[in-house]
Parts: structure tokens; C-alpha cells; sequence
């Protein structure tokens, strides 16, 4: 008899289906892991295998065969298969869309994988001469334009970088390293200097020159024993250090002891911002290649890395979010970047904690977990708390630098131009006078968060969303940041007609007219979503800010974390009161790291530095807590008050989330979840709500939301599993859009 493929198919349902083989097809070269075109209702679909079996439950004269086989190998294995099932069970998730979201875009539409080679550029024979005669010619001049810095920085930093690697590099690459720099290749290609040749995916960089990096402090040394220790076996380590104290020098030494132990490596970072920062260091310590794989890369050469990295040809995996999938048959060492940062949340879809599951990963694999932060985050602490994290501490700046002083600037009766206190405006003009770099940081993008009528108190508020339109004045437009509605700014108030609408608020857009109008011979950087929209903006504006060409740093979360700018010696936080009074409970716990994130691209070198936070409650105890005696302090009391109120991590939580355009179908569906929960439950698990959700109305969709907690987070997850299938089935789940998200990070 034939056999029977179960096959996860990218479907909103939670089960697998039976196949019979594709006509013609070996059913022993059947494996695992590979995928097949299958027929689904009316459609063709791209499925993963992940069992030959003897039996079905179904009649076999009912089963339709599979269309055809995609690869000749499979593309996840085993232990990736497990992880993925594993998280759709516990995220509440339909498995084929699970593993289907583990694969780069072309791979789950059925296509055939990329080659592993790609365009890229070489020094031919003439480039080497060029380049050894500025070395060793007298005063260091290469013959020719791109010999001199001052004429040609541009092909000379080309030609260096390609000088470090024999191999060659592909054009991603050298735009990673030196930036967009298509004219300078073209113009370096017509000199005879440089040529194209193809790059081998997992070969690139294994013949470049290798920077010694420096000497580790007593700390540094100590956190790296420890981890290596567990070499070979599972072990979850925290590695807290304060911002600038070298957890990425750790990260490279145990990177570089998995290497020679024949290990591979993943590395995960929250923004894409930080990945080229985090490639770059380590291709300038690492030899073999470094595979990064983010959104913000083509697909084909994202689907390059990931293929390199599967089939073990690429050492080191340095990505965001979902390269917590990546497959890596070596796997020997984790690292996360930055652990706190809530992007390691999947918002929408697969809801998965990226964090978490990097350590469910290392468990499953045997290999030790290091979790880094200067502001680690209260989940982390009371695994700490618990024995089940080693807390490895970093409590010193390296080098000579110091921890900056921060102070409260109280502007409650303050005269503010764009957000800025007279007070911190002296203070920025003492810096800049004395050379330094100054860098502003204000969360919010565009203009001014509305825009009002002064006649009749008219507002910008989004037709669609619980929410006003931000003005964005380069581009003349309102804009909702939650639904992502634009529409022109009126010349006229639309309720009255009046002619005198005045934009309340700032935003980044505002704050750099004030800056641009206080320091008119300052270069500005602003560093935002909108700012950096234009693929290699924001790799130039950080280069610039490094080369001392900016003097005025002023941003939005791009700005705050990861990066080390040793000229900056004072920062100032423009509003930090919204975090004070939220209604999530998370806020003041997110806002403290903020801060100190913040405040650690202040005094990171010989230079002090020096942190401002405008407020209008200097005595709240929140902040009086992280000022006067820092992070840590904040931490213990925030977990004693976590306690006290029964919430995570002292607790687990889902929260089922429904919308639809009627405001009655979500409260309907929700109260009859809540029935089905309350059987189930047996007292065992708390059910809160249903409740609006705190932004009812967005994108034209009314939402509501129910929670459930539990103290057991078994519990909770047996009540899940029971109850999830059974929500699809009530009557009332076929008039909403409703979703679950388990261990949510956001209730909005």
C-alpha cells in the first residue's frame, strides 16, 4: 500500500493533513523536511513533510495525492521541525503556518532555492600594486586619486576594504561596509583596479584579516569562563552589564572559543539598525563568514544566508527576530542582544517571544544561552531569582570611561521653544562649544501628534482609529501611526472653515526646525523611521555622526540603543512623564529602560557625560528610584510590586483579542470564549473580562479583548489547548476576527 504523507500546510487550521505520494515519485527519497506542492480546496499550496506514515484516519480512496516533490533535500531538520511544532502548540498557532513563517518569502511560495553564489567585486593584480604602494610609499600616498583620503575617500575606503579580503566580497556586503557605492565600483572597475567575480555563500570572509581584539577586564573574563564551562551542555546566563561595559567583546570571545570547537552560531539582535553594526565587528574579529538575515535585506540574499547556514557553511547567524529559525545543524552557542527589547515579540500572526525561544532552542540542543542587557528585563530577574538564570555581571565601564551623572530638570514652570528648557539649551551650548557632540531624544516622529483649529477646537483625529493624525510638514500630510492613514493637511479648519490651525505638540520633525533655528552652523542627524526611510540613509547618517560631521544628535528609538558615539557628553530626554501614568502595567518597566538606554550614548569614552530628563513630576517615586539609586533598585521594587498583584512573572497570561466593524459581534464572541474558558478552567485559572480593548476603534475595526492568568503556567497552557480548538466551532466566532496571544507583552 502506499504510504501517507502528513503534511503542514500554511492554513488557519490547527492540524496537519494526509497526502497519498506524487504520481511517479520514490517514496523511499521521501524525507522530513522537504516540501511539496499540494492541492487544497481550490488552490495549490506549499507544504512541509514532517511524517511518512503506514495509517490514516481517513479513508484512503478519499485522499488526494500531492502534486510534486520541491527538493531533493530537506530544507528543516529534525531538531527544526520539533522547535517549530513546539512553539505553534505553545503560542497557540496553526503549525503549518508556523513552519511556513520559518521560511525565507521564495521558499514558502514553492520556489526553487537561490544558488549560493552572488555578484560581487575583487582586487585584480593592479588594484594589489596600488594599494601596497600607499602603504609603503613615502607619506602613505597611492598613486592616483583614490590614494588620497582628502580627493577620493570613497574609492580609497573601497579599495581597502576589498584589501582585506583576497576572496572578494558581494556587492551587500560592500554596501554593509562602506555603504550605497555603485559609482565607486563602476568608476574603480574603469581603472582596472577592482573586478566582478562570483561569491560562494559560507566562503566569504574566511581569508580576511583577522583584528586582535582587546585585552578582557577581570568582569569580562569571569562572565566568558563561566559560559565556556558549559560548553557541551544547556545553561541560561543573564550577562547584565551596565551600557558601555563590553558585553560585546564577551559575545566575541565565546563566539570565537564555539568557532574553534567546530560550532556554530546564533546571534540575535532587536532592530535591524543594530545587525550591520553587530556585522561588521564581528566580520572584522571573525574569519568565517557571517551570515545575516533580517527584513530589511532582498529577499535572495537573505535566502542566501539562510541556505548557508543550514547546509553548515556559514559559521555565525546575526539576525533579527525570526532568525531564531534559522537552521543550524552545529548549533553550539546563542546569544541575544539587548534581551529586554520588545521586539523580540511578534506582534500580529505567529505570536512568538523570540527570547524565549532562543532558550528553548539551547535547551533542546545542549548548549549554553547567554542573554545580554544593561536593563535586563523583569522576566529575566526572576529567572535569576529562581536559580533557573546565572547572573554573569558587567558593572564597570570599560576603559577609562564613567557612568554619567543624571539629573532631573523640572520645567513645570519652564518658557519651552519646541520641547527644549532654557536650562537645556545652555547646557547644550556649553558642549557644542567645547567640541562635543550633543545628543536629544524625543519618541516621537513628524511634526506636532495633532493639529487643532483655534476657532472651533477642531482636532486631527484618524476617521478610522481611536487615535489623532501626526503632521509630517516635509511632505504636508496628517498621518495616523496606528492604521497608517494619510490624507493632505487642510488650508482651511474642515468643521468651520477657518484659516488658523495651529500644530500642538512636538515630534522630531519640529525639534530639528527649533535646532536647525538655534544652531544654524551645526549639522543636524535626525535619526527616525522617516528620516532613514531610504535603503543605506541611515548606515550614511551613523557614519557622519562618527566622522564628527554631526554635532546635534537627535532621534527616536533608532538612537538609543546599541550604538557608541564616545564624542556625545550629554543627552537629553525631552518626555519621559508619558510612561508615568499608563494604564499597562509594563510601561514604568519599559520607560526605565528606555532612559537608561538612553543615557548610556553619554560618557561612553574619556570624556564625562551627562543625562537631563525634562519632567513636569520630579518627585515621582518612579524616577526619584532610578535617579538616585538606579536601575537595579528600580528592578527589585518593581518585582516586589509584581508579586504583591499576582502579575507576570509571578503569573502567565493569554489574552484572546477580537475585532470586527460592528461594535457587538467582538463582546459577543468573547463573552461566549469566556463561558467555554469558565467550564474548562475549573477555578484553576482567572478569567478577566471581556473588556473594550484600550484602542476600541483602529482601522475601522471595533476590538475588544479577554484575559486569562494563572499562577501555573501548566495550567494555564492545558486549558489552551483544550480551549483554543474549540473557539473556532461557537456561532458567534464566525462574525469577528479573533486571535490569542500567550505571554502578551502589549494590551493595546
Amino acid at each position: 500500500m502506499s504510504p501517507i504523507l502528513r503534511i503542514a500546510v500554511p492554513a488557519p487550521l490547527y492540524s496537519c493533513f494526509d497526502y497519498l505520494p506524487p504520481p511517479g515519485a520514490d517514496p523511499a527519497a521521501l524525507k522530513r523536511g522537504m516540501r511539496l506542492l499540494v492541492p487544497f480546496g481550490r488552490a495549490k499550496r506549499c507544504g512541509v513533510l514532517l511524517e511518512v506514515a503506514a495509517e490514516t484516519s481517513l479513508e484512503r480512496d478519499k485522499l488526494r495525492p500531492a502534486l510534486a516533490v520541491l527538493d531533493s533535500d530537506p530544507l528543516l531538520g529534525d531538531e527544526d521541525l520539533e522547535l517549530l511544532l513546539w512553539a505553534a502548540a505553545y503560542y497557540q498557532h496553526p503549525p503549518g503556518e508556523a513552519i511556513a513563517a520559518a521560511l525565507p518569502v521564495r521558499l514558502r511560495k514553492g520556489e526553487a532555492p537561490a544558488s549560493l553564489t552572488s555578484p560581487g567585486w575583487r582586487l585584480t593584480a593592479a588594484g594589489v600594486a596600488a594599494v601596497q604602494g600607499c602603504t609603503s610609499a613615502a607619506g602613505g600616498r597611492m598613486p592616483g586619486a583614490a590614494a588620497n583620503p582628502a580627493r577620493a575617500p570613497r574609492q580609497s575606503q573601497v579599495l581597502q576594504t576589498l584589501a582585506g579580503h583576497p576572496e572578494g566580497l558581494s556587492r551587500d556586503r560592500l554596501h554593509a561596509a562602506c555603504g550605497p557605492c555603485l559609482p565607486v565600483l563602476r568608476t574603480l572597475a574603469k581603472k582596472g583596479w577592482i573586478e566582478p567575480c562570483e561569491i560562494v555563500a559560507g566562503e566569504e570572509g574566511r581569508q580576511g584579516r583577522k583584528e586582535p581584539g582587546p585585552p578582557l577586564n577581570p568582569a569580562q573574563r569571569e562572565a566568558v569562563a563561566a559560559v565556556r564551562a558549559r560548553f557541551g551542555g544547556f545553561g541560561a546566563f543573564l550577562l547584565d552589564g551596565v551600557t558601555g561595559s563590553g558585553k560585546t567583546e564577551v559575545y566575541l570571545s565565546l563566539v570565537e572559543a564555539a568557532l574553534a570547537a567546530g560550532r556554530q552560531v546564533l546571534i540575535l539582535a532587536p532592530e535591524i539598525a543594530l545587525t550591520p553594526q553587530l556585522m561588521r565587528r564581528f566580520q572584522r574579529r571573525i574569519g568565517p563568514a557571517v551570515a545575516l538575515l533580517h527584513s530589511g535585506l532582498a529577499e535572495r540574499e537573505r535566502e542566501r544566508a539562510w541556505l548557508a547556514a543550514g547546509r553548515g557553511q556559514a559559521a555565525v547567524a546575526v539576525g533579527t527576530r525570526s532568525a531564531v529559525f534559522t537552521p543550524l545543524p552545529r548549533l553550539g552557542l546563542v546569544l541575544v542582544d539587548e534581551e529586554h527589547d520588545l521586539s523580540f515579540k511578534q506582534q500580529d500572526g505567529f505570536r512568538y517571544s523570540a527570547r524565549d525561544l532562543a532558550i528553548v532552542r539551547a535547551r533542546r540542543r545542549g548548549c549554553p544561552v547567554v542573554l545580554g542587557s544593561a536593563t535586563p528585563s523583569l522576566e529575566s530577574l526572576r529567572n535569576v531569582e529562581a536559580g533557573r538564570y546565572h547572573r554573569l555581571e558587567l558593572p564597570e565601564r570599560a576603559g577609562n570611561a564613567r557612568p554619567p551623572r543624571l539629573d532631573l530638570l523640572d520645567i513645570r514652570s519652564a518658557p519651552l521653544d519646541g520641547g527644549l528648557s532654557p536650562t537645556l539649551l545652555r547646557l547644550m551650548q556649553d558642549e557644542l562649544a567645547a567640541g562635543n557632540q550633543v545628543l536629544l531624544f524625543l519618541n516621537r516622529r513628524g511634526y506636532a501628534p495633532v493639529v487643532t483649529c483655534h476657532h472651533c477646537g477642531w482636532l486631527s483625529e484618524c476617521p478610522r482609529c481611536d487615535a489623532r493624525m501626526t503632521l509630517h510638514l516635509g511632505t504636508r500630510l496628517l498621518w495616523c501611526h496606528h492604521c497608517g492613514h494619510q490624507r493632505p493637511m487642510p488650508g482651511r479648519c474642515p468643521d468651520c472653515g477657518g484659516l488658523d490651525l495651529r500644530p500642538l505638540g512636538q515630534g522630531t520633525e519640529r525639534l530639528e526646525e527649533v535646532l536647525t533655528r538655534r544652531f544654524p552652523h551645526l549639522p543636524i542627524a535626525r535619526i527616525d523611521r522617516d528620516s532613514t526611510r531610504r535603503k543605506g540613509a541611515l548606515e550614511k547618517m551613523l557614519n557622519g555622526i562618527h566622522a564628527g560631521r554631526y554635532r546635534i544628535l537627535l532621534g527616536t528609538q533608532m538612537l538609543a540603543k546599541g550604538h557608541h558615539f564616545p564624542d556625545v557628553t550629554l543627552a537629553g530626554i525631552l518626555d519621559v512623564d508619558q510612561g508615568l501614568f499608563s494604564a499597562d502595567y509594563r510601561a514604568a518597566e519599559r520607560m526605565a529602560q528606555l532612559i537608561e538606554q538612553v543615557g548610556g550614548r553619554a560618557g561612553r569614552a574619556e570624556k564625562a557625560g551627562r543625562v537631563l530628563l525634562q519632567t513636569r513630576h520630579p518627585d515621582h517615586p518612579l524616577l526619584q528610584t532610578l535617579v538616585r539609586r538606579g536601575y537595579g533598585a528600580f528592578a527589585r521594587e518593581s518585582l516586589a510590586e509584581r508579586r504583591q498583584a499576582g502579575l507576570p512573572p509571578y503569573s502567565h497570561q493569554a489574552l484572546l483579542r477580537a475585532e470586527a466593524p460592528s461594535p457587538k459581534a467582538p463582546m459577543a464572541f468573547l463573552e461566549e470564549a469566556a463561558g467555554a474558558a469558565g467550564t474548562l478552567a475549573s477555578g484553576e485559572v482567572e478569567i478577566w473580562g471581556p473588556v473594550p480593548a484600550p484602542m476600541e476603534r483602529r482601522a475601522g475595526r471595533v476590538r475588544a479583548q479577554l484575559l486569562l492568568q494563572s499562577a501555573d503556567r501548566g495550567r494555564l497552557q492545558r486549558l489552551l489547548q483544550a480551549w483554543t480548538p474549540a473557539l473556532g466551532k461557537l456561532k458567534s466566532a464566525r462574525r469577528v476576527r479573533w486571535s490569542i496571544d500567550v505571554d502578551p507583552q502589549e494590551m493595546l
